[in-house]
């Protein structure tokens, strides 16, 4: 039997991507994303809260660049990767971090602060590009390529052909 590690998540970016190069110069960049669960009202009127959760998020090289340039505090996007667990030692003790290595991400919304980011400056530079960001650049680290290299399938039950 076949499994899936799929994440998909849309949320509001927590802090600028934090970027880095690693010695063969492979960008890799860093985030946390918040997804909210709309708190409610119980039938005997008791409130439930909002309850928020954090990911930490992971974009690995062009996808990194490409944050770094465009993805910003408080933006909405979507991102669709897979659950990543590091374990490592510290201290004598052990550690682990569970991280969503993004395959994709997709800028939903941007508060108006943001809203000229990596648009032209001038209306003569507006006129001749496009009115929409540059998209993200397709992952090209290892397993994320073999993922985007697969025969494209109908519906969900087309994963386990």
């Amino acid at each position: 039997m076949a499994s899936v590690n799929k994440v998909i998540l849309i949320g509001n970016v927590g802090n600028d991507p934090e970027v880095r190069y690693l010695d063969r110069g492979v960008a890799i960049a860093t985030f946390n994303l918040a997804t909210t669960e709309r708190g409610y009202v119980m039938q005997n009127g008791t409130q439930v809260p909002d309850v928020t959760e954090w990911h930490s998020i992971v974009l690995w090289r062009n996808l990194a660049e490409w944050a770094q340039n465009y993805v910003r505090k408080s933006m909405k996007v979507y991102i669709e990767g897979k659950l990543k667990t590091r374990t490592w030692e510290k201290d004598g003790q052990i550690r682990r971090k569970t991280e969503v290595v993004a395959e994709t991400i997709q800028i939903l919304y941007k508060p108006e602060q943001y809203r000229n980011l990596g648009r032209p400056n001038t209306a003569d530079e507006a006129a001749e590009t496009s009115e929409q960001l540059p998209e993200a650049p397709v992952t090209d680290n290892n397993e994320a390529a073999e993922a985007t290299e697969a025969p494209q399938q109908n519906g969900f039950f087309g994963l386990f052909r």
